[in-house]
C-alpha cells in the first residue's frame, strides 16, 4: 500500500510503532467481541427455531432438517466471498458483506412466513447463514495484530464473547414472538425479528468502530521481505523457491525437525508459517488448495475442524424437533439450546490455553472423545428426557470448541503467511459444506429412522477421526 493511498488511521497507528499497534489490538478485540455478542444473538435464535418453523410450514419432519442445511450452506457459500473481500479491502469489508447478507436473509424469511412458503424460507435461511461466516471470519481477524505467542489466546477470547449473545438469544425468542404478534406478523416471526435487529447492530459496530482495520494495519506494519543475494530479478531464488520459501509448484517446505530427544514446543509456529512475503496469493484459492494438499498438518487440522462442525450441527439441528415430539415448549427448547451454546463458547479460553500447553493434536483427540460421549448421551435419550439431552448437548458444544480452537490454531500455524487468508477461507468453505451435508443426512436419518440412529452415525464418525488423529501424531 503506497503512502498516498494509506488511510489516515492506519498511517497514525503505523507511525507510532509497536506500542500503538498493541493499543489498536486491544481495541480491535473489544470491537470484535461486541460484534460477536450482538451477532451471536441472531445466529443462536435462528439455529434454535428455524427447523421447527420449516416443519410447521412444510408439515414434514424430514424437510425440517433442510433448515440447518440452508444456514450451513449459506455460511459455506459466503466463506470465500468474505475472505476475498477481506483480502482486497480489509476485515471490515469482509464482515460487512457477511452480516449485510444475513440481514437481507432475515427480511426474506419474514416475507416467507407471511406468504406461508417454506421454499422461500429456505432461501432466506441461506442468506441468514452468512452471519455464521462472519462469526467464523472474526476469529481470524482477532489474530491479525497479535504478538507472537498470543494468537490462540486472542482467538479464543473472541470466540468466548459469543457466549453472551448466543446464550441470551434463544431465551429472547418467546418475548420476541409476543412482540411480533402484537404487530400482526405471522406466527413464528419473532425469532427472525430479533435476528434482524441483532444483525443491524452488528453491522453498525463493524462499520463505525473497527477502525483502523486490523488486517490493513498488519500489512502496512510488516516490512517487505528482503531478497537474498542469489535471488533472480523475478523474485525467484536460485534454489527454485519464491521469496516466502514457497516452491514454484506451490508446495511448502517442511519445517525443520527437532533434534533427537527434543520435544517441540506445542505452541510454536513452523518456520514456513512466519514468512513475511506480500500476500500475493490472497484471492488465489487454487494456490491455497495446493498449499493445503502439500501440508499434511494443515490437512489434519481442516479434517478435525470439519468433522467437529459436522457432528455438532447434525445433532444440534435435529434436537429441537426431537424435543418438540415430546411436547417441549419453545422455552424449554430455548434453554437446552442455550446450554449447548454455552458449552461451545464458555470454556474457549481454557481450551485455547490447553491447546498451547498440551499441544494441538491432544486437544483435537479430546474433542472427538467429548463428541462421542455426547452422541451416546443425547442419542440414547427419549423425547421427554430433557435433562439427558441437555447434558449431551453441553458436551457436544465443548467437543466442537476443542475442534475449532485447536484446529484453527494448527491450520494457521501450518501454512505460510502469503497464503494464510486464502487457506482460512477455503477451510471455512469446506467445513460448512461438510456441515450442510451432515444436516441433510440428519434430517433423513431422523425422519426415516430415529434420533438415536443419528447418535450412532455421529459416534462412528468421530471415533474413526479420533483414532486417525492419534495415530497420525505417533
Amino acid at each position: 500500500m503506497t503512502a498516498d493511498t494509506t488511510p489516515p488511521d492506519i498511517s497514525d497507528a503505523r507511525s507510532d510503532g509497536g506500542e500503538r499497534i498493541s493499543t489498536v489490538q486491544r481495541r480491535t478485540l473489544a470491537v470484535l467481541s461486541a460484534a460477536q455478542i450482538s451477532g451471536g444473538i441472531g445466529v443462536a435464535v435462528g439455529l434454535a427455531f428455524s427447523s421447527v418453523t420449516v416443519r410447521d410450514l412444510s408439515g414434514s419432519t424430514t424437510l425440517s432438517g433442510l433448515a440447518g442445511t440452508a444456514t450451513v450452506l449459506g455460511a459455506a457459500l459466503l466463506a470465500l466471498p468474505t475472505a476475498r473481500s477481506s483480502g482486497r479491502g480489509g476485515r471490515r469489508a469482509g464482515l460487512t458483506l457477511a452480516y449485510g447478507c444475513a440481514l437481507i436473509g432475515c427480511l426474506v424469511s419474514l416475507l416467507a412466513l407471511t406468504m406461508g412458503s417454506w421454499p422461500l424460507l429456505l432461501a432466506g435461511l441461506v442468506l441468514f447463514g452468512a452471519a455464521s461466516a462472519g462469526n467464523l471470519a472474526s476469529r481470524y481477524a482477532a489474530t491479525d495484530l497479535s504478538a507472537p505467542g498470543h494468537s490462540a489466546r486472542h482467538l479464543s477470547l473472541v470466540v468466548w464473547a459469543t457466549t453472551i449473545g448466543a446464550v441470551t438469544g434463544p431465551n429472547l425468542a418467546g418475548p420476541a414472538e409476543r412482540f411480533s404478534a402484537g404487530f400482526g406478523l405471522a406466527p413464528g416471526s419473532g425469532p427472525f425479528v430479533l435476528a434482524l435487529l441483532s444483525f443491524a447492530i452488528t453491522l453498525g459496530v463493524i462499520l463505525l468502530a473497527l477502525r483502523p482495520d486490523p488486517l490493513l494495519l498488519a500489512r502496512s506494519a510488516s516490512p517487505p521481505p528482503s531478497l537474498p543475494p542469489d535471488t533472480a530479478s523475478d523474485g525467484t531464488a536460485s534454489d527454485g523457491t519464491a521469496p516466502d520459501g514457497t516452491a514454484l509448484d506451490g508446495t511448502v517446505p517442511e519445517a525443520a525437525s527437532p533434534a533427537p530427544g527434543e520435544r517441540p514446543d506445542p505452541g510454536s509456529t513452523p518456520p514456513s508459517a512466519t514468512a513475511t512475503a506480500p500476500e500475493k496469493g490472497e484471492g488465489t484459492f487454487r494456490a491455497a488448495w495446493r498449499v493445503l494438499r502439500a501440508t499434511p498438518l494443515a490437512g489434519r487440522a481442516l479434517a478435525a475442524i470439519a468433522v467437529s462442525h459436522t457432528a455438532m450441527v447434525s445433532i444440534m439441528s435435529m434436537t429441537p424437533v426431537h424435543l418438540d415430539h415430546g411436547g417441549s415448549t419453545y422455552t424449554v427448547i430455548g434453554i437446552v439450546i442455550s446450554l449447548h451454546i454455552a458449552g461451545m463458547y464458555v470454556l474457549s479460553p481454557v481450551v485455547g490455553w490447553l491447546a498451547d500447553r498440551a499441544g494441538r493434536t491432544p486437544v483435537l483427540v479430546l474433542g472427538m472423545g467429548l463428541l462421542l460421549t455426547s452422541a451416546v448421551l443425547a442419542g440414547g435419550a427419549g423425547t421427554h428426557d430433557v435433562t439427558r439431552v441437555a447434558a449431551g448437548l453441553i458436551l457436544l458444544g465443548l467437543g466442537w470448541s476443542c475442534g475449532l480452537i485447536a484446529g484453527s490454531a494448527m491450520l494457521s500455524e501450518a501454512v505460510p503467511l502469503a497464503h494464510r487468508t486464502s487457506v482460512q477461507g477455503l477451510s471455512d468453505l469446506l467445513t460448512n459444506l461438510c456441515g450442510a451435508t451432515g444436516t441433510v443426512a440428519a434430517g433423513v436419518i431422523v425422519g426415516g429412522l430415529s434420533y438415536g440412529a443419528l447418535g450412532v452415525a455421529v459416534g462412528v464418525m468421530v471415533t474413526i477421526t479420533g483414532v486417525w488423529l492419534a495415530l497420525s501424531r505417533n
